[in-house]
């Protein structure tokens, strides 16, 4: 880090090719960057360890071998502001980035800042938005996730510059369920990037998924693991995720079961004229042959009919639920239910309501 160049014995053929052939391919190229961090190893700590927060007279302390670049020194605002700048004069055809800081601030002193070092940490962060303003104002229309050490940086003035957050490393569906219960709480669902990875592999693919479909849907999974099933599963769930997105991303979500207090948890979001509705449903760790009892549903409307279905299902699968493909008032969802759970461990289903 610190050196933002492409290594040539790893990219012969340089980032502009990887754009070009994703550009081909109709795949939107993002790039991963931690552009505050410096490595020891790097021609700019080299040239300028001036720039770098570290104190003087003292051994270096190093997190995941890397320093932190002291973002109160303007110049070191323009050198991180030209290399998003640079990347993107060079290729036009980059369309995201992931924006990630892992370390914290150690060894903490600044050389720029000399006998005013109680304002460090504050000047850090106004330099490094003066960056991020620069950015989004000469780029305007390329999203970016914010990332650090997991949703270190969730914070409304960040939003400010970033399209959205990492809520937390931890991608584990069972605790993304807790994670994202809490997230929701303060930030809306289009700010929540929600992936679908290997943590729990005791979990099914569709498990996951429907987790994930909670918030901006990602894979961070190797296809080429994935039975021809699974596969198949993901690729249309993708598509329904697609055409759900106004409703999950914009519309109004509703919690409707508490994790926290028992072993289902339960969520729908609704549109904003109620005419179409999503709906998600876990059974995390239900005892055995345990009783379920129906769940009202929220914010629909109470005189229109709803078609119930049950959707995002594996290959073949037939709806669990025998309200699915049935039609009922929205007054019925609302003060009677839906019978959504099993007493099955670690199952999911996903249910979309559409007003006729």
């Amino acid at each position: 880090m610190g050196d933002w160049q492409e290594t040539r014995d790893k990219l012969p053929n340089g980032i502009g090719y990887l754009t070009e052939v994703a550009r081909k391919k109709g795949i939107r190229f993002g790039l991963w960057i931690e552009p505050e961090m410096v490595n020891p190893k790097s021609e700019l700590y080299e040239q300028h360890k001036d720039w770098v927060i570290h104190l003087p007279n003292r051994q270096e302390y190093y997190f995941r071998n890397q320093l932190v670049l002291d973002l109160s020194h303007p110049k070191v605002q323009d050198y991180v502001f030209g290399v998003v700048d640079q990347l993107l004069t060079d290729y036009p055809d980059i369309a995201f980035f992931k924006w990630d800081c892992n370390s914290p601030i150690t060894n903490i002193y600044s050389a720029y800042l000399q006998h005013q070092q109680s304002h460090l940490y504050i000047d850090y962060v106004r330099g490094l938005y003066r960056v991020l303003e620069r950015i989004q104002e000469k780029y305007p229309n390329v999203p970016m996730m914010l990332c650090s050490g997991g949703g270190g940086r969730s914070d409304y003035e960040a939003l400010k510059y970033f399209t959205e957050f990492w809520p937390s490393d931890n991608t584990d569906p069972i605790e993304r369920l807790f994670i994202q219960w809490g997230f929701s709480q303060v930030f809306p669902s289009k700010t929540l990037c929600a992936h679908v990875t290997t943590w729990n592999p005791g979990t099914s693919v569709k498990f996951r998924t429907d987790v994930a479909m909670m918030g901006k849907l990602g894979f961070d999974i190797k296809l080429s693991d994935l039975r021809p099933e699974e596969v198949t599963f993901c690729q249309a769930a993708v598509q329904t995720y697609n055409r759900l997105k106004p409703v999950i991303l914009d519309g109004d979500l509703y919690r409707l079961v508490f994790p926290y207090a028992g072993p289902h948890t339960a969520s729908m979001y609704v549109a904003k004229d109620r005419k179409q509705a999503v709906l998600f449903a876990f059974d995390i760790y239900p005892r055995y042959a345990a009783k379920t009892r129906p769940v009202k549903l929220n914010g629909l409307d109470k005189d229109r009919l709803y078609r119930v279905q049950e959707i995002n299902r594996m290959p073949g699968e037939k709806a669990s639920r025998a309200a699915s493909g049935q039609l009922y008032s929205g007054e019925y969802l609302m003060n009677v239910g839906l019978d959504i759970f099993s007493a099955r461990t670690l199952q999911s289903r996903v249910v979309e309501l559409v007003a006729e």
